[in-house]
C-alpha cells in the first residue's frame, strides 16, 4: 500500500463481521463488495460500519460472519439518488484486511486521521444536557481530482474552537468513525429509520 494514498485520510477499525458480502459494483473485472463490521466503544456501545472490499483482497464467496478482522483503509463518500434527492453515503474502503486472533481492545479498535478543508459553515449547538457540539463538513482530497465530504462532530472545548473556524480553513482531526440511528419523516403518514455515519473528533488543529 502506498502511504501517500493515506496521508489525508487513514482509518483503522477492528471488530466482528456480522453480514455476508453484498455486491456493490465492478470495475474492469474487479468486483467490490460491502459487509457490515461491528466495532465496540469503550462504553460498550457498538457502531455498525459498512466496509467495501475488493474480491481480489478476500474470498467473497465465504461466509465470514463471526470472524474478527482488522481493516486499514479510507473513509469515502459518494452520492446516491434517493427519489428526487441525492443522499451522501459513506463507507470504509479497505486497502488491507487481517484476521484477528484473540480479543480486540476497544481503546485501539477505531481510529481515523483526516486532513482537509472546511467546506460548509460550522454549526454550533448544545445537547439537551448543555454540552457544546459543532457540526463540520470536511472536504478531503484523494488522487485523480476526487474528494470525499466527511461529516464530523466536535465536542466540548473542541466544539467551541471549531465554531470560530471558517469555510476554507484547512484542519487536521483525529477521532473515530461512528454510526447513529435516526428517524426521517417522509410524509405526514410515513417515516423511515435511517443510519448516519460521521467522525467523532477527539483532537483538532488548524493545519495552516
Amino acid at each position: 500500500m502506498d502511504e501517500r494514498m493515506m496521508e489525508n485520510n487513514k482509518v483503522t477499525v477492528a471488530g466482528e463481521v456480522v453480514s455476508q458480502f453484498r455486491f456493490s459494483h465492478g470495475v474492469f473485472g474487479e468486483g467490490f463488495y460491502i459487509f457490515d463490521l461491528v466495532v465496540t466503544r469503550l462504553s460498550g456501545t457498538v457502531d455498525t460500519l459498512p466496509v467495501m472490499v475488493s474480491d481480489r483482497l478476500v474470498d467473497v464467496t465465504q461466509d465470514c460472519r463471526g470472524c474478527l478482522v482488522e481493516v486499514v483503509g479510507q473513509l469515502r463518500t459518494y452520492n446516491q439518488n434517493d427519489g428526487e434527492k441525492r443522499r451522501l453515503k459513506l463507507n470504509i474502503f479497505a486497502f488491507e484486511l487481517y484476521l484477528v486472533e484473540g480479543t480486540i481492545d476497544p481503546k485501539e479498535s477505531n481510529e481515523i486521521c483526516l486532513n482537509g478543508y472546511i467546506c460548509k459553515e460550522p454549526i454550533n449547538r448544545k445537547t439537551p444536557l448543555g454540552r457544546d457540539v459543532t457540526d463540520l463538513l470536511l472536504a478531503v482530497n484523494r488522487p485523480y481530482g476526487k474528494s470525499d465530504y466527511i461529516p464530523c462532530l466536535a465536542w466540548g472545548r473542541n466544539a467551541v474552537y471549531a465554531a470560530g473556524l471558517s469555510v476554507g480553513n484547512r484542519i487536521s482531526v483525529l477521532g473515530r468513525v461512528q454510526s447513529r440511528g435516526y428517524t426521517k419523516k417522509l410524509s405526514d403518514t410515513e417515516i423511515e429509520e435511517r443510519v448516519a455515519y460521521e467522525v467523532s473528533v477527539h483532537t483538532l488543529e488548524v493545519a495552516g
